[in-house]
Formats: C-alpha cells, sequence, structure tokens
C-alpha cells in the first residue's frame, strides 16, 4: 500500500483498528473453546458413582460485548456436590470424606495453554 506522509497517520490507524478486530475475535474464540475444553476434561476425571454428576458439566457464555467475553463452567443441576467432592467434607457421625480434585487440575491444566493458543490464532488471522 502506498500512502502519503498526510495520510500515514490515517491508515496507521485502520490497520490497528483490524489488527485490534482481529485480536478480540481471537480471544473470544480461544475463551469459548477453552471452557469447553475444561467441562470436557472435569466430565472425563469426575467421580462416577451414577454418571450423572459428571454428565452436567456444561460451559456457556454468561457476558459478552464487542469487547469482553466471560464464560462460566459450572455443573447443571448437580452444582450442590462439587465443592463437596473437590475438598471433602465431615461425615454426619464424624470423620471426613476425602477430597477428589477435579475442577481445579482441569482449570489449571487448560489456562496454562490458553494464552499461547490466543497468541498463535492471532498470528494465523494476520498471516
Amino acid at each position: 500500500m502506498n500512502v502519503s506522509v498526510d495520510e500515514l497517520a490515517d491508515a496507521l490507524m485502520e490497520s490497528l483498528g483490524e489488527v485490534k478486530d482481529i485480536s478480540i475475535a481471537e480471544l473470544k474464540k480461544s475463551v469459548k473453546k477453552t471452557g469447553q475444553n475444561i467441562a470436557k476434561d472435569i466430565q472425563k476425571t469426575a467421580p462416577v458413582k451414577t454418571g450423572r454428576y459428571a454428565k452436567s458439566w456444561r460451559s456457556r457464555v454468561t457476558d459478552e460485548a464487542s469487547d469482553k467475553i466471560q464464560v462460566t463452567v459450572h455443573s447443571q443441576g448437580r452444582y450442590m456436590l462439587a465443592h463437596l467432592l473437590e475438598h471433602g467434607h465431615a461425615k454426619r457421625g464424624g470423620g471426613r470424606v476425602r477430597a477428589i480434585p477435579h475442577i481445579e487440575p482441569a482449570t489449571e491444566k487448560n489456562m496454562a495453554t490458553i494464552e499461547a493458543e490466543i497468541k498463535r490464532g492471532i498470528e494465523s488471522e494476520l498471516r
């Protein structure tokens, strides 16, 4: 693109606007994908008695605007069990039930890779 000195600022701002739009789109896509991956990983590692608790995990966009997104991973209908299973709890007659960590490991695993995924998506779009 050939631009005169007078038009340089406008051309630069236009290019930066395009990069910003691409970056936000890639960020949103990566966050949605990460939320789905976290839900799948929790389903794989969740304790299984009947299987209903493990199958209840979902990922859902709870807030989205032009420049932000919020994704919530939750246990639909079985949310009361999540903290009891993740951290353990006291028994009625004394003693404790052991913790079965399955939420935090899945979250940490996927959050460690999200930055690289966003970066890779932006780079591929800008090429």
